[in-house]
């Protein structure tokens, strides 16, 4: 009989990537992935908040009582930074942390013959190389997800991750071709390249690699005809970069800058490595090679010590900037980071308050860069049927929802005008291309 294996991910695109990178390893074992009643249940785990942590021992008790006999594997950060606490939740057979993920097949099978638990954690600091996990297929039918580097030496004082994930590690640029060769072959047309920290790419490796050698690279395989970025560090945007990007044809113009906070001096507590000023310079040389670029950021409220005048910095720059989204977080104490002890920590009534603020704001922006793709031609990778009735539906290289009322296949790319706005996504004719 075929064993079954079901995976459960939690958190961000790495882990998405990392999860189906391990289903592919359990299929050439000849595993047969099921959503229910599974012989093996794997766990990949995000430590990012405290809801993130409960999460995560929530989908591992689910596991446990979906079926009591089955083995459970637990990986991920959560598993790398609290390992006797996940090794203390009833039912779990392996903890394996962040890496080491390319065995996990082999210690399931080691748990399904021996019975005995497994504790296969190690340190990131103690692996100095990019694992490799490979992906020639993904969930997502035209857009993929390629992970170049792992790691994040930044250690903003508010996250985590730098301990779960250690210091940088990049992908040997041979390997991430070869696997964009694998997945053009399998029809995808975009590919986004991901990471913990992908600005930092090749630092571990060479002075003289870095991100946009990997753009370059990826742009001269034959079937790519996209490549995205996940988020980018402002310090590594430079005139040189964005124009090399923009020379391959294939880059699209939409950045995720982290911004976090708009005052000087909650960046400066967040140990962030750029001020407003800074910012503010990267963002206007990638509207001056990129003029229509979508630029989206992260932003945090209620950062310990930020006062109301560093709120309202925070409002007024976001204003100023005029971002396409903005995703907005309350901050969260994570044990073990420097801002956890900070003194001056805000109640929970004025981070929702704050957040709310910022929320018109953002709503404000992203209806004003909406307003302005009216009667531009934008590029869409169709994806599937629109939630509008009678429409086909995609994303514009600017990382905008854009629909069209033709019935048109999944994986096509095309040029649509813009004519309208519905329920806040971008609405247009098809423009036909000379022959």
């Amino acid at each position: 009989m075929t064993n079954t294996f079901n995976i459960i991910t939690l958190g961000c695109k790495v882990n998405q990537y990392e999860s189906e990178a391990v289903e592919e390893l359990f299929i050439k074992k000849g595993y047969e992935k099921v959503s229910t009643n599974a012989d093996i249940y794997v766990i990949n785990t995000c430590t990012v908040t405290n809801m993130s942590d409960r999460k995560s021992r929530q989908m591992i008790s689910r596991a446990r009582r979906d079926n009591p006999n089955a083995v459970v594997a637990v990986m991920g950060c959560y598993s790398q930074v609290k390992p006797e606490e996940v090794a203390s939740i009833e039912g779990v057979d392996i903890v394996l942390g962040s890496r080491n993920k390319e065995n996990v097949v082999e210690h399931c099978e080691d748990i399904l013959q021996n019975k005995e638990a497994i504790d296969k954690i190690i340190a990131p600091s103690e692996s100095k190389t990019f694992e490799e996990l490979q992906i020639s297929n993904q969930t997502e039918m035209t857009r993929a997800y390629l992970k170049i580097q792992d790691g994040c030496n930044m250690y903003c004082s508010y996250c985590l991750i730098p301990y779960a994930r250690g210091n940088i590690v990049s992908r040997d640029i041979e390997s991430i071709v070869e696997e964009s060769k694998r997945l053009a072959n399998n029809n995808f047309k975009e590919i986004v390249l991901t990471g913990i920290h992908v600005s930092s790419y090749g630092k571990d490796i060479d002075d003289e690699l870095s991100l946009i050698d990997v753009i370059e690279a990826v742009a001269e395989v034959e079937g790519i005809e996209r490549i995205r970025l996940s988020s980018m560090e402002p310090r590594h945007i430079s005139l040189e970069f964005l124009e090399r990007m923009k020379a391959t044809k294939k880059a699209c113009d939409h950045f995720h800058l982290s911004l976090q906070s708009g005052s000087d001096d909650i960046l400066k507590a967040m140990n962030r490595k750029y001020d407003t000023v800074i910012y503010k310079q990267k963002v206007e040389e990638i509207r001056q090679v990129f003029p229509n670029a979508g630029i989206t950021t992260d932003i945090i409220v209620g950062f310990p010590g930020e006062t109301e005048k560093n709120h309202k910095q925070t409002m007024e720059y976001a204003e100023e900037i005029k971002f396409s989204k903005m995703h907005l977080f309350k901050y969260s104490p994570r044990e073990g980071t420097r801002a956890a002890k900070m003194s001056n920590q805000i109640d929970g009534r004025t981070k929702k308050n704050r957040l709310h603020d910022l929320e018109k704001i953002e709503e404000a922006n992203r209806k004003e860069f909406l307003n302005k793709q009216i009667g531009k031609t934008l590029s869409v990778l169709i994806e599937s049927k629109s939630d509008l009735e009678g429409y086909s539906g995609g994303h514009s290289t600017n990382y905008l929802k854009v629909n069209v009322k033709e019935n048109i296949a999944a994986n096509t790319i095309i040029d649509v005008n813009i004519t309208n706005i519905i329920d806040d996504e971008l609405v247009g004719e098809i423009v036909e291309k000379d022959s």
